[in-house]
């Protein structure tokens, strides 16, 4: 059996990587979306085992010393991260595999595993990416701030991909994604 690919979408928070992940799982019938663990709380309509696995910081912690984790970080004062055991059944079985993470799990993974797609999401601007995440309306004004912050240090790296999408038309970034992907 053909062992899968490992496809990393990442890039700053508010840049629609949860909308092109969506379209991909319906256009890539082989792909397999990989759930992250978070200890942030859920936000209103998310679900554990949907949206993310919601686990404490001592669960987080255990897990990580324990070396569960292809890829972990502290991201806008949380923690979020991988389960290998996730990925690996999921390629081993002949399936492709979309992570949707932040760019410091992602350089993780690009390291681990370098034969791993990298796939960056860009904001055509700061101004929109701020707009986004206002729109949202789940941003109290300093962890706006905070994204803000991160996303022109995540900006920065963007040439460690293999592709950079910018999302300034749904459906064009989403056909760049499906050409990347099939």
């Amino acid at each position: 059996m053909k062992t899968g690919k490992l496809y990393v979408l990442s890039g700053p928070s508010g840049v629609g990587k949860g909308t092109l992940r969506e379209h991909a799982l319906k256009d890539a019938p082989n792909l397999r979306y990989s759930i992250s663990c978070t200890t942030r709380k859920p936000r209103e309509g998310e679900t554990d085992g949907v949206e993310y696995r919601f686990i404490s910081r001592e669960k987080f912690t255990e897990d990580i010393a324990q070396g569960l984790f292809l890829e972990y970080a502290h991201v806008h004062e949380d923690y979020y991260g991988t389960l290998k055991a996730d990925v690996m059944n999921e390629l081993e079985s002949g399936h492709d595999v979309l992570l949707e993470i932040d760019v410091q799990g992602a350089l993780q993974v690009k390291e681990k595993m370098p034969g791993a797609v990298m796939i960056f999401v860009a904001p055509p601007s700061i101004d929109v990416l701020e707009h986004r995440l206002r729109g949202r309306g789940t941003e109290a004004a300093g962890s706006l701030s905070v994204r803000l912050s991160n996303a022109m240090k995540e900006l920065a790296l963007k040439d460690e991909y293999d592709y950079v999408i910018v999302n300034d038309d749904l459906d064009a970034a989403c056909d760049e994604l499906r050409k990347i992907v099939l």
